[in-house]
């Protein structure tokens, strides 16, 4: 196999290394836009020092960079579209790990895109109307299911970011890759809060928010689940 051919198809490559490369960078790059953007109003400092936050933002960027391009590097118009909805995932990431915020601007244009992607054939996930009609049914229902389900719990128990950003997901993944994002995401937390129990960083009674447990997940329904039902 030509130097070329590995380059482009990822199969030991240098795209997947440098991927990564440029994935770590902008996980970096989004840590720093979260500790400025969007505009603080309760009154820390106007911009957060380098914590742990950054390498953890850093690490998914790297992690999705390289996802992104060992699947899709054969297929350029899915590498283009799924390179931007991860960077839009890494933003994400990095605004609610430091301000507990989804922005709208970065949640409701999955929805468009995921809309004109299929339209003009480019989706990597859903072939027919079926399959758009049963994520379209799945991106409404679960998300309202978990909103009415966290009423009982008041104000804050699952933000409204969250249940944008999945609309988005259902609508771009499918069903089957939204469900299983949300199952990823849940499991993920709960290791995370028992390990953190565990060493008595916090107690049961911590607030731990959702988002990026769920932005993880739906990053792993995205580009490392495979196989399933296209829906």
């Amino acid at each position: 196999m030509s130097t070329g051919t590995l380059w482009w198809q990822g199969d030991g490559g240098a795209l997947p290394l440098l991927a990564a490369a440029i994935g770590l960078a902008w996980g970096v790059a989004a840590d720093r836009i979260a500790a400025r953007w969007p505009a603080r109003e309760d009154g820390q400092p106007a911009v957060r020092p380098i914590d742990w936050r950054t390498p953890v933002v850093a690490l998914v960027g790297g992690l999705a960079g390289y996802l992104v391009a060992t699947r899709f590097a054969a297929e350029p118009v899915h590498l283009g579209l799924m390179i931007v909805v991860s960077l839009g995932f890494v933003l994400l990431l990095a605004t609610d790990l430091d301000q507990r915020l989804l922005p709208d601007v970065l949640t409701l244009p999955l929805i468009p895109l995921a809309l004109v992607v299929f339209v003009v054939g480019a989706s990597p996930y859903l072939d027919t109307t079926g399959d758009l009609v049963a994520a379209a049914v799945a991106a409404v229902i679960l998300p309202l299911g978990m909103f009415l389900l966290s009423l009982p719990f008041g104000p804050g128990a699952i933000g409204l970011g969250d249940l944008k950003l999945l609309v988005g997901v259902g609508l771009l993944g499918g069903a089957f890759r939204l469900i299983a994002g949300l199952v990823f995401g849940a499991l993920l937390a709960a290791i995370v809060i028992v390990v953190l129990v565990a060493v008595r960083r916090i107690t049961l009674r911590s607030y731990i928010p959702y988002g990026p447990f769920l932005i993880v997940g739906c990053l792993w329904a995205l580009l490392v689940l495979s196989g399933g039902p296209q829906v």
